[in-house]
C-alpha cells in the first residue's frame, strides 16, 4: 500500500527538488509503514512529551510556528487517531486559534532531545470551547497546572513519520540533570566527611 505520509508531504515540486538531487527513485512505490493510526510505540511516546512544536498556515500562505508546553502527557491521545489538549491563555495573539479556522492544517514535532528521536505529524484541528465536551476537557484538564485554559484543539490524525537523529543535539532538562548527578553528589559528601572524620584524627594525634 501507499505510505500515505509521502502522499500527504510529497507534492509535485517536492518531488521535482527529490529529482533535481537524484533521490527520487527512493520514495516511489510501494511501502506497508503504518502512518494513519497511532501504534503503542507512538502513543507511550506521546505521553512522556513535555512539549511539541505546531505549525499552522495563514490566509495569506505564511506559515506560523508554536511551542506548546506542559507537564508530561498534556497532550492526551484519546484513540489511535485522535489527540486533544488544553490551550493556556498566552500573549492572547491567537495567531494559532486565527489560522485554524481558516485552515484546520496542522504539523506537529514532537521532540526527544535525549534520545535523538523526533515525531513529526499531520493532523486536521478542531477547536473546541471548554464546556463543548465535557468528558475531553475532563481528559485533559490538570487542575494543579498554572495556566487558564481558553478552549480544547482537538486533533484528528492524517499520517505521521518518525525522523531519523542526524543532526537532532542532545538536550537535558533540570531533572534529568539533577538526576545524573545526584551520586556524584552522594559520593562527594561521603568523602568530605571522610576527610572530616581524617583531619579531626590527625590533629588529635598531633595535640
Amino acid at each position: 500500500m501507499p505510505y500515505h505520509f509521502l502522499e500527504v508531504a510529497v507534492t509535485p515540486s517536492v518531488r521535482a527538488a527529490q529529482a533535481d538531487m537524484g533521490v527520487d527513485q527512493i520514495w516511489l512505490g510501494e511501502n506497508d509503514r503504518p502512518s494513519d493510526t497511532l501504534t503503542e510505540n507512538e502513543i507511550a511516546f506521546i505521553a512522556t512529551r513535555d512539549s511539541f512544536y505546531i505549525a499552522s498556515v495563514s490566509e495569506t500562505g505564511w506559515p506560523y510556528v508554536q511551542h506548546r508546553g506542559g507537564k508530561a502527557g498534556f497532550l492526551k491521545v484519546v484513540d489511535p487517531q485522535t489527540m486533544a489538549f488544553a490551550d493556556y491563555r498566552g500573549n492572547r495573539q491567537y495567531i494559532s486559534a486565527g489560522n485554524f479556522a481558516a485552515n484546520d492544517r496542522a504539523c506537529l514535532f514532537l521532540m526527544d532531545y535525549v534520545r535523538r528521536t523526533r515525531l513529526k505529524v499531520y493532523a486536521h484541528v478542531e477547536r473546541l470551547t471548554l464546556d463543548a465536551d465535557p468528558s475531553l476537557t475532563d481528559l485533559v484538564s490538570d487542575p494543579t497546572y498554572r495556566g487558564r485554559a481558553e478552549r480544547i484543539f482537538k486533533l484528528r490524525l492524517e499520517a505521521y513519520d518518525w525522523n531519523c537523529p542526524q543532526h537532532i543535539i542532545p538536550r537535558y532538562t533540570e531533572q534529568q540533570v539533577e538526576q545524573a548527578v545526584a551520586p556524584l553528589r552522594q559520593k562527594l559528601q561521603q568523602l568530605e566527611a571522610e576527610n572530616a572524620a581524617l583531619r579531626a584524627r590527625l590533629e588529635g594525634k598531633s595535640e
